[in-house]
This record gives C-alpha cells, sequence and structure tokens, in this order.
C-alpha cells in the first residue's frame, strides 16, 4: 500500500511518496509541520501591528490634494516596540492617506448632522440568569441609546467625509447611557377548573389552562406552561363490546382557487389525485367588502369581448374550482381507513370558486403644494400630499388595495420661505359715554333720563386682524385685514368701560361784603362826577373747573362826588394848652392820603387841599364844665336813598363834669348830639350779566382779553367762541350798558380751538370666504362667496364719512359639475359547475350537477350612454351590482317543485305569503318534506302606511325673538339691546314612527320637524326704595353738626334683579352732610350811656357817686344798632350787657379823668406771670392842686377768664353727594370749620379769621361713587349646525360672552350663556355585526370547517350600540330595515369578516385553545409613574393534548401583544393564608385584586411551612409562628433561664378550659437580685440564645477541673514530705479529704 502526502509551507508545495517501510520517515515529516506551524503561530500571536492617530491633514491648496500619515508599529503583546520584521507585512496598516485640506472659511460650510436618539437598548444582552438579575435590579437597569451623525454641507445637505467636520469640532457623541425598567417576568393568571373527562369509561384524561396577562419585557422571564393535564381517576372500565377507539370524519382546508386546466391532474396508481397544498397557518378569510358589496362571496373580475363594448371597458368574473381532503381518524389521534368513517351524505371535495384578482390603482398624482408656507415659530416641518385612485378592487381573496394617501415632510428649515403673518386682536375706538344703561327700573320710570351725567359705560367692537411684518406701525389699522377670530390666542381686549360726563357742580358763595365807598370807574382817569359804589362776593368751591355758573360776583350802585383818594387823619396829639395849665390849645394831627382800601398813597393823588395839620383845642381849668370826646358814627339807617327814606347817621358826647361857680358853663343839650346824612346814593343795583358760550366757530382772530386763556400749540385750526353780556338793574332787568361798570364788564369773546375733523375709518376687507373645492350637483343653486370690513372710526366734525358698503357677495366662480356615471349589468351567464375532469377524479362525483356560480358582465356609463372607465363609477356611481351569485344545478334524485304562486294581496300593515307544492316524484321522497330545507311557503311584509308622529324628549330652553336695532344704546356700534324677558319660543322634537316603531324620516308623517309654542320668561325686578326724605334738623344748634335723610325698602330684587345696597337693621340707606348753625345770629346791642345822677339834696350841681343807665336790644347780627328789636330770648343770656352802672360825677374843684382805655391784650398762649393794662388821662386839673387817681390800671392775665385762646375745630366728611343728575361717577364731599375758644365755647368764624390763625384743611374734596354696572353681555352667536346628523340627540346651540361683569349694586349676568334648540329626529342607520356561529363542519365531524355571521342593516335613535332597542328607553332587540338604507359609506366603515375558517378538533387531536380575551391595559411603571406613553394588552392560546400518544406533533403555545391606550399601573406582592399546622398557602396577588403567577420576586416569597431550630422534640410540644418552640392546647410552657422550652406541664382546669394562663416555675419564683444579675453575666452558659451548644464552655470546665487536681495533688505531695516520720496522720489527713471532696460533689451536684 503506498500513498503520496502533500505538504504546505511558505515556499510552496511538494509531495512525498511511500509506501508502508516509510511510515517513519512520514512520522518525522509530520512533526516537522506541526513544530513549525506552532512556531508560526506562536510568533503570530505575540506580535501586532499598532497605529497611532492620524495627523492633520497638509497641502499646498485647501481641497482634496492633501495627504495623511500616522505611525505604524510593531509591539510585543507585553507593550514594547520591536523590529517590524517580527510582524507579518501582510497585515501592516496604511501610514499614509489622501485627504481633504480644511481651511476655516469651510467651517461655515459643513456642519454636523445627527438623528434621533434610538430606543433604549440593554447594554448588556439577556442571560439566563434572569432570575438573578431581577433580584438584583431595584428600579432600573443600565440601557444604551445610539444615534447616527454624518459630516454634510450645510448649503445642500449632502454627505461629505467626516475628517472635514473632525478639523473643527468633535464627532457628536453617538451612544449615552440609559436606564430602562428592570426585567418583567411573564405573568399567567391562575389555573382554570378542571375540564370534564374526555371519556366516561376507560382511560380518560382532563386538563386545565391559563391565559398571559402580561407577556415579559426587558429581559424577563418566559412564560409558564399554560396547560395541565391529568389523568382522570376512579373511571368505571368500559363495558365488553365497546371499541377501543372512535372513528371521525376529518376534512382538510380548502386548496386555493385555479383554473380548470389539465396540467392540474396528476395520475398517480391508476387514480386521479389533485394537489392539497395549502399552508395550515394560513388564515383565509371572507369579508364583505364595500367597493363590491357582495352579498354572497367576494368577487374576481377580468376582461371579456362583448360586441359593442372595448374589452376594457367591460369587467366579468371568472370562475374556478378548488378542492379539499377527507380522512378518517382514530380517536387515538391517528389515520384509518376511509371505509370506518364512510356516511351517504360525506362532505364535498370540491366546489366552484371565484379567481382571485388583486387590487389596482392608478398612478401617483402630483404631490400638493407644501401646507408650510412660511417661517412660523414652531419650527415643525410641513407636509405634501398625493393620491392615487383604485382603478380595479381585490376581488376573489386577492391582495387589498394599498393606501391611497401619502404624506411627507416638506420645508422642513424653512429658512428661505417668508415670515408667517402674525394674528393680533384689534379694537375700534370707543363709543360715546352713555349713563342710562346704569339705571335702574325705578329709576328709568321716575326720573328726568335727559341730561343724565356722572358715571356712565362706553363701549367698542373687537375682532382679529392679520398683521403683515410689512405694514408700518402708523399704518398698522389701515391696512389691516379682519380675519377669523380663532386665529388669535391670547387674551381678547376688553369690550366694555367705565366712563364719565361731567356734572355742573353749584358754586359755594360767600356773603356778600360791605358796599365800598364811592370811586371812579377808572381811578386814573377820575374827570367824571359819577362813580359807583361796589360790593363783592367769592366762590367758595368750584365743582367743574369755571366760574361760568356761579352768577355773578359783584354789584354796583350809582353813586355822586366819587373820590379814590381822600385826606384821612392818622393819629391825634394830646391837647396842649398854651399857657401850660388850661385853658385854649393846640394838638397836632398826622395826615396821610389813602386809597379806597386806608393804604397810603403819594400825596399827590389827593386833589383837595388837606386837613390842617393843627387844630385848636381846649382844656377845661379848674370848675369848668367837662365834655367827652364825640363817639363813633352809628350804622347808617338806610342803604340808599330814595323819595320816601334818607339815610341818616349820629355820633353823640356826653358831660363828664358839671361847671362850678364863676366856670365854663357846659353845652345845650343839642350840642351833645350830632346828626349827617349817610348813604345818599339812589337804591339802584347794577350787575354785569352772562351768557354761555356758543359753540366755537371758525372766524378772524379776536383781541384775547386778560382773562382769556389759549393754547397757541394745538394742531387743529382756531376760532372764536361768543356770549352775550348785558347790563341787569336788579328787580328791573336789562338796561342800557352804559349804566354799568364799564371797567367790570366781562369778556364776549374768545379764542378757541376748533374740532379737527376726523373722517371715517375702515379696516381692508377680509379674504373672500372658501368656495366649494370639489364639483357641483346638477340643478343646484351656485354657491356664493363673501367678505366684509369694520368701522375702525366713525367720522365726527365735518370729516369723510363712511362708505356705504362694509359687506359683498358674490357668486363662486364657475364650478364644474359632478359628472354622472351609472352601472350597467349584463346578462346572467349560464351556471358554472367544477369541470367533469375534475369531478371524475373526485369522491362522490357520479353526474354533473349540484351547486355552482352565474356571473354577469358588469360596465361603467356616462351621462351620454358611453363606455367609461371602471375607476369613474367606482368614485361616482356608488355600490358596483353583484356580479356572481350562487346557482343550482338539478340533479335526478334532487327534489322538485311547481313555481312559486303569486303573494297574496296586502291588508294594512302586516305580511303576504305565496305558496308551491312538490311535484312528481318528490312527493314520494321523505328528504324533501322537510320544511326547514325546503320550504314550501313564502312570507313578505307589507309596505306599511299608517305612521305615528310622537312629540319626543324634554322642551328647549325659551327662546327669545332678536331684539330690533335701537340706536347707540352703549356705543355708536347701534348694538341691540338684548331680549332677556318676555315671551318667546320654545321647541321639541318630533318623532315619526311606523306601525313596527321604526324611526322614519319625518318628513313622511306629513308634519312639523319640530313642535313649538309660545313660552314666557319672567322678567326680573331690581331692588326697590323709597325716595329720599326731607333733611332732618342740624343736630347742632351752635357750630358744626350733621343733617341725615334716607330711603328704606319697599321691594326685594326677585328673578335675578339688581341687589340692594348696604341695608342697616331697618332696611335704611343713609346719606348725612354737615351743617352749621349760626352762634351769632342775634346779638345784643346797647345804646350810650346816660347822663350820671347823683341823689343830692343840695343845690346843683350836684356831684360824687351816682348811677348812669343805658338800654338794652335784641337785634340780628349785622344790622347794627339800627337793627329791629327781636325777642330778648333770642339772645345768650350770658352775653347781655350790663344795663346800669355806678359812677362818680366829679365835683367842680376835683380832677376829672378821662374814660378807661380797652384793656391791653394778654399773649397768646395765656402767660399768668404776665399783666394786661389799661389807662386814662387827666381832662381837668384840680383846683387847689390835689391829686389826680390813678391813670393806670393792671391785672393778671388768668386763662379762660380774661385771656382766651382760639382754635379751627374741622367736622367729617360728608357723604359722597353726586349731581342730581347723576347716577355715580364722580361726586363732591364737604366739611365745615368752627372757631372754638379755650373755654368750650363756640365763637364765629370770624373771630378766628380776625386773628389771622392758619387753616390748612381742604373743606370740599372730589370722591368716587362706584357705578352699579349691570352685566354686559354680547350678542348672541348663530345657531350652530346640529350636532348629530340623526338621532335624537342632535342639537343646535347659540352662545355668547361676557363683556363685562356686574359691579356693586348693578344686575347679575343671566345664568343661560348658552342655549340649545334640538333638531329635528331623522333616523341613524347602521350595519349590525352578529355573533359567530359555532364552527361547522360540512359533512364531516372534525378538520377545518367555517364559522359565519350575518350583517344586517339597523335602524336606531343615535345611541347605538349602548342602547340597541327600538327606542332608547326601550329595550330590545334592535330593528332591521333594507339594507340599502345604511348606504355604501356606513358599509365601507363596517367592513368585517362575514365568514372565518375554524378548526374543530377530532377525538385525540393536539390542538390549541381559541384565543383567551385581551388583558386589561397595563403600563409600564417606575415607582408608580408611568414609564411609557402607551401600554400594553396580551392575549394567548393554550395547547390541548387529548392522547398522549401523539403529543410530540402538538404545537407550541403562542402569545401576542399590542399597544393600548388608557393603562394602569399595578403592583404585585405576595399574600399568605393563614397557619395551619405549620403550614399555609403563598400566592403572589396583582394590585387590583387578581391572583397571578409571576410578577413577585421569588427573593421575596414568605415561607409556606413553618420550622424550628432546634428542633421541639419536648413531649406535648410544638414549632408557634415565631419560629420557637410552645406547648400544644392544654399544656403551659415551663421556660428555662435562658428563655428555652424546659417542659410542657398540663395546666390545671384544662378540661374545663378555665386556666388560660402559664404556671411556669419561671414566672412564680422571684425575680434574681443584683448580685446573681452580676454572676449572671459572667456564668458559662452551655447553650447560646439559638439553643446550640457551645463546646468552648466544655474544653474550659474540663481543663480548669484538671488544673484544680493538679493543685490538690500538688499541695498533698508537699505536705506529706514535711510529715513523713509521722505515719500516723494520714489517715485524719485523707479523711478530711475525703469530706472536702464529698462537699464539693455535693455542692457541684446542688
Amino acid at each position: 500500500m503506498c500513498w503520496t502526502w502533500i505538504l504546505g509551507g511558505s515556499s510552496g508545495s511538494r509531495g512525498v511518496r511511500g509506501c508502508a517501510g516509510g511510515f517513519l520517515l512520514m512520522s518525522l515529516c509530520l512533526l516537522v509541520v506541526q513544530v513549525r506551524a506552532d512556531q508560526t503561530s506562536t510568533k503570530d500571536r505575540r506580535y501586532s501591528w499598532k497605529t497611532g492617530q492620524w495627523g492633520r491633514c497638509v497641502g499646498e491648496e485647501c481641497g482634496s490634494g492633501g495627504a495623511q500619515s500616522r505611525t505604524v508599529r510593531c509591539v510585543h503583546a507585553e507593550g514594547w516596540t520591536t523590529h517590524h520584521s517580527n510582524c507579518r507585512h501582510t497585515d501592516k496598516p496604511e501610514s499614509q492617506r489622501p485627504c481633504f485640506k480644511v481651511c476655516e472659511w469651510h467651517q461655515d460650510l459643513f456642519e454636523w448632522e445627527v438623528s434621533e436618539w434610538g430606543a433604549c437598548v440593554l447594554a448588556v444582552p439577556p442571560t439566563s440568569e434572569g432570575q438573578q438579575r431581577a433580584t438584583e435590579c431595584v428600579t432600573a437597569q443600565h440601557g444604551l441609546q445610539r444615534r447616527r451623525a454624518r459630516c454634510v454641507r450645510a448649503a445642500n445637505g449632502t454627505s461629505v467625509t467626516e475628517r472635514i467636520c473632525e478639523f473643527f469640532s468633535l464627532r457628536p457623541a453617538l451612544e449615552q447611557a440609559c436606564l430602562i425598567p428592570c426585567p418583567l417576568d411573564c405573568v399567567v393568571s391562575v389555573f382554570s377548573p378542571w375540564s370534564a373527562c374526555s371519556r366516561t369509561c376507560g382511560a380518560g384524561r382532563q386538563h386545565r389552562t391559563r391565559h398571559v396577562l402580561a407577556a415579559p419585557m426587558y429581559g424577563g422571564a418566559d412564560c409558564p406552561g399554560l396547560t395541565q393535564t391529568q389523568s382522570c381517576r376512579q373511571l368505571p372500565p368500559c363495558p365488553s363490546g365497546e371499541g377501543e377507539h372512535g372513528y371521525s370524519l376529518k376534512v382538510a382546508p380548502w386548496s386555493e382557487c385555479r383554473r380548470p386546466q389539465h396540467k392540474d391532474l396528476l395520475w398517480l396508481g391508476g387514480r386521479t389525485t389533485l394537489d392539497f397544498g395549502v399552508g395550515d397557518t394560513k388564515r383565509n378569510t371572507v369579508k364583505r367588502h364595500d367597493q363590491s358589496a357582495q352579498h354572497h362571496l367576494q368577487l374576481h373580475l377580468h376582461h371579456s369581448h362583448h360586441p359593442h363594448l372595448p374589452p376594457s371597458k367591460v369587467w366579468e368574473v371568472e370562475i374556478g374550482y378548488r378542492t379539499r381532503q377527507v380522512r378518517c381518524m382514530s380517536s387515538d389521534g391517528k389515520n384509518a381507513i376511509l371505509s370506518l368513517c364512510t356516511q351517504d351524505d360525506g362532505p364535498r371535495t370540491f366546489q366552484s370558486c371565484v379567481i382571485p384578482k388583486h387590487c389596482q390603482t392608478s398612478d401617483w398624482s402630483a404631490w400638493s403644494p407644501c401646507s408650510k408656507t412660511c417661517q412660523a415659530s414652531d419650527l415643525s416641518p410641513g407636509y405634501r400630499m398625493r393620491t392615487r385612485t383604485i382603478t380595479q378592487p381585490a376581488i376573489g381573496g386577492g391582495n387589498k388595495c394599498p393606501a391611497r394617501e401619502e404624506k411627507e415632510a416638506c420645508n422642513i428649515i424653512g429658512d428661505l420661505l417668508p415670515k408667517c403673518p402674525r394674528y393680533v386682536w384689534r379694537s375700534t375706538d370707543w363709543g360715546e359715554c352713555h349713563v342710562a344703561p346704569l339705571l335702574s327700573q325705578q329709576d328709568r320710570r321716575l326720573r328726568n333720563t335727559s341730561g343724565l351725567c356722572g358715571g356712565g359705560i362706553q363701549t367698542r367692537d373687537t375682532y382679529c386682524v392679520q398683521v403683515l411684518a410689512s405694514a408700518a406701525s402708523h399704518h398698522s389699522r389701515a391696512v389691516s385685514r379682519p380675519v377669523s377670530a380663532h386665529l388669535c390666542d391670547g387674551v381678547i381686549p376688553l369690550a366694555v368701560r367705565s366712563c364719565s360726563l361731567p356734572c355742573p357742580q353749584p358754586c359755594l358763595l360767600s356773603s356778600w361784603s360791605s358796599w365800598g365807598p364811592c370811586l371812579h370807574d377808572n381811578c386814573m382817569e377820575s374827570q367824571e362826577r359819577k362813580g359807583y359804589r361796589q360790593r363783592r362776593r367769592q366762590v367758595l368751591g368750584e365743582g367743574s373747573g369755571n366760574t361760568e355758573n356761579c352768577g355773578h360776583l359783584l354789584e354796583s350802585v350809582p353813586c355822586e362826588a366819587p373820590a379814590c383818594f381822600l385826606w384821612r387823619v392818622q393819629a391825634e396829639g394830646v391837647c396842649m394848652s398854651r399857657d401850660g395849665t388850661c385853658g385854649h390849645g393846640s394838638r397836632n394831627h398826622t395826615v396821610a392820603c389813602v386809597n379806597s382800601r386806608g393804604e397810603p398813597v403819594v400825596e399827590g393823588f389827593c386833589k383837595d387841599d388837606p386837613p390842617p395839620v393843627q387844630v385848636a383845642c381846649e382844656i377845661a381849668c379848674p370848675g369848668g364844665c367837662v365834655v367827652s370826646s364825640w363817639s363813633d358814627w352809628s350804622s347808617c339807617s338806610h342803604s340808599c336813598t330814595n323819595k320816601n327814606a334818607e339815610g341818616r347817621q349820629s355820633r353823640m358826647r356826653s358831660v363828664l363834669a358839671w361847671p362850678g361857680e364863676g366856670g365854663k358853663t357846659c353845652p345845650p343839650a343839642s350840642a351833645l348830639e350830632h346828626w349827617r346824612p349817610c348813604n345818599d346814593h339812589p337804591c339802584v343795583v347794577l350787575y354785569w350779566e352772562t351768557s354761555a358760550w356758543g359753540p366755537c366757530v371758525e372766524g378772524s382772530s379776536v383781541a384775547v382779553n386778560r382773562s382769556s386763556h389759549w393754547n397757541e400749540t394745538s394742531p387743529c385750526a382756531e376760532g372764536v367762541q361768543t356770549r352775550t353780556v348785558t347790563c341787569v338793574k336788579i328787580n328791573t332787568g336789562p338796561v342800557v350798558p352804559k349804566r354799568c361798570p364799564d371797567s367790570a364788564r366781562p369778556d364776549s369773546a374768545r379764542p378757541c380751538v376748533l374740532a379737527c375733523k376726523r373722517d371715517c375709518l375702515v379696516t381692508q376687507f377680509s379674504e373672500w370666504t372658501a368656495c366649494p373645492q370639489s364639483c357641483v350637483p346638477a340643478n343646484v343653486t351656485m354657491p356664493t362667496q363673501s367678505r366684509y370690513r369694520t368701522v375702525v372710526q366713525r367720522p365726527a366734525n365735518g370729516g369723510q364719512e363712511c362708505p356705504d358698503t362694509l359687506f359683498e357677495e358674490r357668486e363662486c366662480e364657475a364650478l364644474p359639475v359632478c359628472s354622472i356615471y351609472r352601472w350597467r349589468t349584463h346578462r346572467w351567464h349560464p351556471c358554472t359547475l367544477v369541470p367533469d375532469s375534475v369531478r371524475q377524479g373526485m369522491t362522490g362525483a357520479s353526474q354533473s350537477c349540484g351547486r355552482g356560480l352565474e356571473t354577469r358582465a358588469l360596465s361603467c356609463m356616462d351621462e351620454n350612454e358611453e363606455p367609461a372607465a371602471m375607476s369613474e363609477c367606482l368614485q361616482w356611481a356608488g355600490r358596483m351590482p353583484t356580479q356572481v351569485r350562487t346557482c343550482w344545478v338539478p340533479c335526478r334524485d334532487d327534489c322538485t317543485f311547481s313555481t312559486w304562486s303569486r303573494f297574496t294581496e296586502c291588508t294594512g300593515c302586516g305580511s303576504s305569503s305565496r305558496k308551491r307544492s312538490l311535484t312528481g316524484r318528490s312527493r314520494k321522497r321523505e328528504h324533501c318534506h322537510r320544511e326547514d330545507q325546503y320550504p314550501l311557503v313564502d312570507t313578505q311584509p307589507c309596505p306599511c302606511v299608517e305612521f305615528l308622529s310622537k312629540p319626543w324628549g324634554s322642551w328647549s330652553p325659551c327662546i327669545l325673538p332678536e331684539a330690533p336695532a335701537q340706536g347707540p344704546l352703549l356705543g355708536w356700534r347701534g348694538q341691540k339691546e338684548a331680549l332677556e324677558c318676555g315671551g318667546g319660543l320654545r321647541y321639541r322634537a318630533v318623532a315619526c314612527l311606523d306601525q313596527r316603531g321604526r324611526l322614519l324620516d319625518p318628513a313622511v308623517c306629513n308634519g312639523t320637524e319640530l313642535q313649538v309654542e309660545t313660552c314666557h320668561v319672567s322678567c326680573p325686578l331690581d331692588c326697590r326704595l323709597s325716595s329720599w326724605s326731607a333733611w332732618s334738623a342740624c343736630s347742632a344748634s351752635c357750630g358744626n353738626g350733621l343733617k341725615v335723610r334716607s330711603k328704606w325698602l319697599r321691594e326685594k330684587p326677585f328673578n335675578g334683579g339688581r341687589p340692594c345696597p348696604k341695608l342697616d337693621l331697618k332696611n335704611q340707606v343713609y346719606e348725612a352732610v354737615p351743617c352749621l348753625s349760626e352762634c351769632w345770629q342775634y346779638e345784643w346791642v346797647s345804646e350810650s350811656w346816660s347822663l350820671c345822677a347823683v341823689n343830692s339834696v343840695d343845690k346843683l350841681p350836684a356831684c360824687g357817686e351816682g348811677v348812669q343807665t343805658r338800654k338794652i336790644r335784641c337785634v340780628m347780627h349785622g344790622s347794627g344798632d339800627q337793627g329791629r328789636s327781636v325777642n330778648d330770648s333770642l339772645c345768650d343770656p350770658d352775653d347781655i350787657p350790663a344795663q346800669a352802672q355806678t359812677c362818680v360825677l366829679p365835683c367842680p374843684d376835683d380832677c376829672v379823668m378821662s374814660p378807661w382805655s380797652p384793656w391791653s391784650p394778654c399773649p397768646t398762649p395765656c402767660d399768668p406771670n404776665t399783666v394786661r393794662t389799661r389807662t386814662r388821662r387827666m381832662l381837668r386839673p384840680p383846683a387847689d392842686g390835689a391829686g389826680c387817681p390813678e391813670s393806670n390800671q393792671t391785672e393778671p392775665c388768668v386763662a379762660n377768664s380774661n385771656c382766651f385762646t382760639y382754635k379751627y375745630n374741622v367736622s367729617d366728611w360728608s357723604t359722597c353727594m353726586l349731581n342730581e343728575k347723576a347716577v355715580c361717577g364722580e361726586g363732591v364731599r364737604t366739611r365745615l370749620l368752627d372757631c372754638m375758644r379755650s373755654d368750650g365755647r363756640v365763637m364765629a368764624t370770624s373771630m378766628c379769621e380776625e386773628l389771622g390763625l392758619p387753616q390748612p384743611w381742604k373743606l370740599m374734596d372730589t370722591c368716587q361713587v362706584d357705578c352699579p354696572v349691570s352685566c354686559i353681555l354680547s350678542e348672541w352667536s348663530v345657531w350652530t349646525e346640529c350636532s348629530h346628523a340623526c338621532g335624537n340627540q342632535g342639537v343646535m346651540l347659540r352662545t355668547r360672552r361676557v363683556l363685562h361683569e356686574a359691579h356693586e349694586e348693578g344686575r347679575p349676568c343671566a345664568f343661560q350663556l348658552s342655549q340649545t334648540k334640538p333638531c329635528p329626529i331623522r333616523p341613524c342607520y347602521s350595519w349590525l355585526l352578529g355573533a359567530w356561529s359555532p364552527c361547522r363542519v360540512e359533512g364531516a365531524e372534525c378538520g377545518e370547517g367555517v364559522r359565519e355571521r350575518n350583517l344586517s342593516c339597523i335602524v336606531h335613535w343615535g345611541h347605538w350600540p349602548e342602547s340597541p332597542g327600538p327606542r332608547p328607553d326601550a329595550p330590545g332587540p334592535p330593528l332591521t330595515v333594507e339594507e340599502e338604507r345604511c348606504g355604501e359609506r356606513l358599509q365601507r366603515e363596517s367592513e368585517q369578516e362575514l365568514q372565518q375558517l375554524c378548526f374543530l378538533p377530532c377525538p385525540g387531536d393536539c390542538h390549541l385553545t381559541e384565543w383567551s380575551s385581551w388583558s386589561s391595559c397595563q403600563l409600564t411603571c417606575l415607582e408608580g409613574r408611568s414609564f411609557e406613553a402607551e401600554g400594553h394588552q396580551a392575549r394567548s392560546q393554550a395547547v390541548i393534548i387529548q392522547t398522549v400518544e401523539n403529543q410530540e406533533s402538538c404545537p407550541q403555545q403562542v402569545f401576542e401583544t399590542r399597544p393600548c391606550k388608557g393603562g394602569k399601573c399595578h403592583s404585585y406582592e405576595w399574600r399568605t393564608s393563614t397557619w395551619n399546622n405549620n403550614e399555609r398557602s403563598v400566592w403572589c396577588q396583582r394590585s387590583d385584586g387578581v391572583n397571578v403567577t409571576g410578577g413577585c420576586f421569588e427573593i421575596n416569597r414568605p415561607a409556606g411551612v413553618r420550622h424550628c431550630h432546634p428542633p421541639c422534640t419536648k413531649p406535648f410540644s410544638q414549632c408557634k409562628q415565631s419560629g420557637v418552640c410552645g406547648c400544644e392546647r392544654g399544656y403551659t410552657e415551663v421556660m428555662t433561664t435562658h428563655g428555652f422550652l424546659d417542659y410542657c406541664t398540663k395546666t390545671p382546669g384544662g378540661d374545663h378550659r378555665k386556666a388560660d394562663v402559664k404556671t411556669s416555675t419561671g414566672r412564680q419564683k422571684p425575680g434574681p437580685s443584683q448580685i446573681q444579675d452580676f454572676f449572671g453575666e459572667w456564668s458559662l452558659q452551655a447553650l447560646s440564645p439559638d439553643g446550640r451548644i457551645k463546646m468552648w464552655v466544655y474544653g474550659a470546665t474540663a481543663g480548669g477541673f484538671l488544673l484544680i487536681l493538679f493543685i490538690i495533688a500538688m499541695s498533698f505531695l508537699l505536705w506529706c514530705c514535711s510529715c513523713l516520720p509521722q505515719a500516723h496522720c494520714l489517715v485524719p489527713l485523707y479523711s478530711n479529704g475525703a469530706v472536702k471532696e464529698n462537699d464539693t460533689k455535693e455542692e457541684v451536684s446542688a
């Protein structure tokens, strides 16, 4: 034997040939080759190439001509570098490569483009240690997210090499860590109860199943087995004679539909068989498609030639056949011979069918324009779409139609797009201010609404506009275009606000001053002899800022001899005698020229000669008469002089001392009184009266007086205002102007600013409303489109008027009329059966008869009856007629019948019938008499013409009619006043029903669609108060007080009327104002003192002490001594002057003194250390040189006695008082001043004014009264379309919004901000899908069968499927109607499977169960929060094994999941039962109470069996729940000192169950002492607390015992050595030792 061996190496190959003798050589060669290979392999493993980083790209120019290099080294496995020859050169990496040199300016051209982060996946793939990882994972586990990055051109996004972008910036991170939930194991339900046994005798089996509740996720454990099977127990043996196995006929699924061709036949073994190849896993279903609307089977169309139509315009169906196998199965799941299962009417093995044809569509249309046409702020991309149409529907099980619509993103960046327009809210100008809307019902009835003022409201319109970016800001209103309001976001501007109309306020005037002196009209030009005396009054408060409504403030009286400047004696000197004692002398006067106000002026103004500076006087000599100085002039008796009265005034002097003998006599009595005329001017009072200023009109410039004001910077034109100035005489009327002083004449003209012209301002027209995009049906009114514009500013002051056209409407441009197409059906073809060639090769085929299919052609015709494409009819012609129907070719043994008779005539709403009968031999065949298969009577319902119209539902709210426009009630908009009460209409729906209670269209009942009746809404009644009462009297009789008035409640508000103001407990509301009672309204007036009367019997002249008197009268304050006397009780009795006083009449030789001067004033404030003084002077010296009385007197200043201080006292503010024409708004509040003396007495205000006390208080101020603004609502919107197209739930809605909430006592908002009105009740039609029938196998007991459900058209009220009954309030079965009612659209929406293949298992088959129902939606949660946006549901199929013999062929259990919405977070926890004999049940429960398997962590599983350590071995002991040993019931534990069970003792009375407490010795013995506790801590315990033996304790005890023995032995030997001669001492020693030892033993045993 020889061979050839081929050796391979690096130098090539060579062959070695040898025979048996060369075996040694061959072995040697093999050894060499192996060693060399090992060396090469070892060398390759130890050395490898290592590269460095690529360097920068270098080159002369920017671009692709650069080069890049890197280092390449050969390194050892230990990391050190070696010579490159040690590494394989064929594996050496490149050290240089071309590159793209990047320059700095390239940075703007290239950028990194990164994708979105991908889903988070586990960083480590799942392993088999799922349970271990589940226990280690607490909240989440590590995951990884990835994304892609590429370098692209910024301009067009095309990819370039990544090295370009790496030059500028690092590559973005492509991976990032993330967290995903912990592994979730599969969760299954608990097992179902055991099924019934498969057999009643012999060996049967039973099973139970469970289903999947949650599929495993994130690497969790797989689902456990879903099925458990066990043998039946205690079944009796089967009786003798029964077969061991049963047999069942089983059919296979149908094959695919095929055309009848000879090549389909395969001849094997002299018999014809067919190819039954069909996938078991493929589920064939029969669906009811809307495109063909067929009633039986799906269709398949094909083209055939017709004599009058092109081949492409006609559709026909091609009929084929399909077959199936039939087998006989035994009960153990094995095949048996077919004869064991043969039946007379066996299953069919062939049938006709429709050849499938796939769906065909047209080409895609062009892309639509991008939806994003401008730059938006949200950066979202736009979309564009394209569509295609169906040119041929899928029939016969062909492929379904693909998507007919495709959408893709466009304009993702959008940098080149124009900016999107902005939409903002705009508003019109505010309307005029109106007060009338604030009036209550009572105010509108009682008060005059003209001339109202004060607070009001004004309104405006709001609208949404499109703002263009190019529009200038100052033209924004003019170029704005109104758009739909829903385009604007944000807060809608206010449409209502408060306003105010100024009210004319009454002026508060002071009293008239006293008449002044007679002055020239112009003191600078005083040639005339006519002058005027004037008096004035002042404006104390100005309500509206001007004094035009305050009346005249100056009155003049003509007078004669006017003098503007007069000489006045300022001071008189003391009379100086010429001889120094008495007699004639002189006194000096200080004279000055003063004006009318008493102020000194230049002497040149006084035209007359000045009075003498020195005048003669006389000093009484002793014994002469002494006369007093003249008194002041009394007040004038009349204010003016007329022909009936003349004014006079007087002055007086009195005799102070009578003369003695030889002395100078006194003047006569007439010389003691001096009279002169006064107020000699006539009683004529004149004043200037002015009218109101007229309107500002255009005119020439006028002379601007000093009182005129004009703003020269005003932008509008200058005009002039005029008024009439008239000279008026009091009590007479107008007089000639020259009679009034010209210097006081008011202005009659003043410049003004003309009101600016304001043109009407409108927005641009809105965009035209959209026209229909589709075609318009024929004979339909052409639709229209409209646009509008809004008036932003109304014209004023002669500005340009608004345009007449604010709304435009036009017809839409010519729209195409919808095409009219119809289906044309051709004649039915003959019934098509399965070809004979196929039938002959199948079982049971004896003759060509039975069930088949017949077809008809279909074409599409346009309105001109011309052929059209089938796609046009699919789009416009509605449902496609049926092209296939079943047919029957009679066989020889078939039942034959006569033709059907005519239907009987209908009577009422019942039914009609028709009949037929058996003919020929069929009358003798028994199966032909089965009426369930061969009915002889047929019925059909009669058309019912009796209908019932029935009201349905509740009445709508009362709908009030729209109010007519009433002008500018709330503004210039012409808004309508909303009606809130009165008569209206309410509506209720009407249902039209037939005799069966089916809902019909309302038009069938020939009645109205809605029931209408009148209604009434009660009007709201406002709170009603009485009128104001009269003002009460002032609360203070002197000084400041209060006066009040009130209103009281008359009627409370009702039905949403205005609420009442805040009332007191008496249901009243008050107003209070301060009042002033004059304290000095009346005063005492005293006349001059009489002469001093001395009672003397001596001759005259008498002298000495006497009495003098005077008259006291009470007069009105200010009337003076000439006033009329009134009752003395009106004056203050405390202030009455003295009517008599003592006096001293000097004797002729006595010194005579003048009367005392007034007391000097005390300082303010009073100082008790100061005094006041008064003086008098000597008028006559004494005769004999005697002295004179004192000429000075002093007295201390005492507070509140002769020294007083004064201060102002201000009252509280009054309530805010409004003008009588105002309802609210700005008002006035006032307060008053009192002058208070320090003793608390109220003095006249003039007292404080004379003292010049500061008065910083403001006595009048403006205030605000909140307006009672009623709620203001917008107008009702237009009625919406019906919310439902059919049924009784449809309503129309209109709404309104609150423009202004109610304020203060305004009427609250109506509760109805929305109103609904029912829509007509129209029937709803829906396709009702019936329940699946049981799986039915035709002609066999098991195998592939079919289950069916029907699809019927039902009528309902819109509550289906919640309430499928005839009415929502009447439960019951749904009512069916003709299928044409549901229409093609609903049929397309309800496309469902009507037939479904199913499998009916044979006895012994191993099969899957039906799908379980979908589990509840469950979310993946972390700590109770959802981790995902949607949840998951699961369902499963379990495996049923009927016989053990064929379980190898069983399928695998399956489950599937699907996403769901609205899930819940579930948690799992272990549950346990109570202990029973140291055992308990443990199960896992979901948070919703469902018991499950899986979901709970096994590491946390509670123990199901209880154990104690050490074991409980004591008699009558047991292991307790706490894990320690205890005693059984009736026994008491006796514990050791270590807490362990020592033994169990019988409980006394345990038989009677009365001793339920422990009687252990440990419980009854006293507790240990402190010393015992101390030693107890150091004692050696043999057992640990857990019961285990401590070995070291025993070791230590043994060691100690040996040590003691050693000590004793050594002690004995030492003692014995010392006393060895005395041998007799050994016995006592031994005895003592024995005794000690015994004692020790006894102690130890104790």
